[in-house]
């Protein structure tokens, strides 16, 4: 059977060529050929199973400055069936169809100088790194075994304690696939590039009553842990999914507010995860050239602790965000955001580079169906030297978030307020467990006010980081 990687390059490329063919001054073409599955049990029984495959080929094309993005899953004949042995098309008569259309669609759209390909030369070259995105393994996960796994944790999360009453089911999921990306440019050299990949995740959902009665009865608190990875074998077991879940849920019972003040602030990791996905919103090349951004013109100034180095590396094998390449076509590369607490950079792709005087630092995502645009890989702030236990140690009264709701970050004032729930800490430990505060601070200062970052990372999502403390921060309770 033919590579499939190379089967899905040799349409990218026929495809971009056919539309520089058909009027374009230049085309790219992006394709994916995914399956997955997922898979949901409550109470012990089956509630969802879906499986499905897709193949889309996504079609962006300029001419006279004008682009237009399309895409389709007509393929017609160009490519044999999935997981046929024959690499025999039985015509290209809809796609070239798809394609004459898109380019006449350009002629439509508006025209923006900036709507050119990246510079020549500047593409990602052969051969691609290799960074072992892919586990054939993961793929043989059938329906069956996907519901014994979903079953296995939620039987562990319900059988931890009599505690746990009920439960909003565990569920398995799996994607496999490949992609592939060509260029090509009238008068000039193009590119095309392509990768396999595959991810999994088992997350379980307990469910525990609070044992006294409010005025609507029973108050529930639900609680969830999960593992995730690109190889199968780097999943934790169910059982072990089951019964974190199930601690962190019986954890929460007796949560309440507390008084309003202001108090250290410790982050876990997950809680942390929602604060740095709202940093790289400011530093996010788009918000810079739209001036949306409070850190416009902070470039070589501190903008949090010395302690703060924010890394996007999409070069670490195995990891959920890494690529070969960029959603441009240019090569991947590791980028130091902030380091010692000092912006360093932006995260640029090719237009906003182009809208800001710069060049891209390969920072550019798309989807199938859509134009480049300013995303992370694998944005991670780097772990420090001390322990979980050392960022309680020392603090009297504080709070330990674990949980952040809602949404409430002004990116143009830095200002932040979001709703919390965790745990109190007292004299260097956690207490009782705090639910429906907020927490807020400006953006600039919460960062700032880091005075300890811990060494437990946590990589089973693309943005990651390990626990971290905040000197100070506003607390909404009663």
């Amino acid at each position: 059977m033919r590579d499939p990687v190379e089967e899905l390059k040799d349409l990218a490329r026929r495809a971009a060529a056919r539309a520089v063919r058909s009027g374009a001054e230049a085309a790219e073409a992006m394709i994916s050929d995914s399956v997955e599955l997922s898979v949901k049990v409550r109470l012990g029984e089956p509630e969802l199973v879906h499986e499905a495959g897709s193949r889309v080929l996504g079609l962006r094309v300029f001419r006279d400055r004008r682009a237009a993005v399309t895409y389709t899953s007509d393929f017609g004949g160009a490519l044999p069936p999935r997981g046929s042995r024959s690499s025999e098309s039985t015509g290209d008569a809809a796609l070239d169809r798809f394609i004459d259309e898109s380019v006449t669609l350009a002629e439509l759209a508006e025209p923006d100088e900036l709507n050119e390909l990246p510079a020549e030369g500047s593409f990602a070259p052969s051969p691609l790194p290799e960074l072992e995105l892919y586990d054939e393994a993961g793929l043989s996960v059938t329906a069956a075994q996907a519901i014994a796994f979903a079953r296995e944790g939620e039987a562990a999360a319900r059988g931890y304690s009599d505690k746990i009453t009920n439960s909003e089911g565990a569920t398995y999921s799996r994607t496999s696939g490949a992609t592939a990306f060509a260029i090509e440019g009238r008068g000039r050299g193009g590119f095309s590039g392509g990768y396999r990949s595959s991810y999994q995740s088992l997350t379980v959902e307990p469910i525990a009553d609070e044992q006294e009665e409010g005025p609507h009865g029973r108050k529930k608190r639900n609680g969830h842990y999960w593992t995730a990875a690109r190889f199968a074998s780097a999943l934790e077991s169910p059982e072990s999914v089951g019964r974190e879940a199930a601690r962190r849920t019986i954890a929460k019972l007796g949560a309440e507010k507390i008084e309003t003040g202001a108090l250290p602030v410790v982050f876990d990791p997950e809680a942390g995860r929602g604060l740095l996905r709202a940093l790289f919103s400011v530093l996010s090349g788009g918000a810079i050239y739209r001036r949306s951004s409070y850190l416009l013109d902070r470039e070589g100034t501190a903008i949090a602790s010395p302690l703060v180095t924010i890394v996007d590396d999409p070069l670490i094998p195995r990891a959920p965000g890494s690529r070969p390449y960029d959603g441009d076509g240019l090569p991947s590369r590791t980028n130091v955001i902030v380091e010692n607490g000092i912006l360093r950079t932006f995260l640029l792709d090719t237009y906003s580079a182009r809208k800001l005087g710069r060049t891209s630092n390969g920072c550019a995502g798309r989807g199938v169906g859509g134009a480049p645009h300013v995303t992370t890989s694998n944005f991670i702030l780097q772990p420090g030297t001390a322990t979980p236990a050392q960022a309680l140690s020392g603090i009297e009264r504080g709070l330990y978030v674990t949980d952040l709701m809602g949404f409430g970050f002004n990116a143009v004032t830095g200002d932040f307020s979001r709703g919390a729930a965790g745990f109190l800490i007292e004299h260097g430990q956690l207490s009782r467990p705090v639910s429906e505060v907020t927490v807020s601070s400006n953006f600039d200062a919460l960062w700032r006010s880091i005075d300890l970052v811990a060494d437990d990372i946590d990589r089973r999502s693309s943005t990651a980081c390990p626990t971290f403390r905040v000197a100070q921060m506003m607390i909404a309770g009663r």
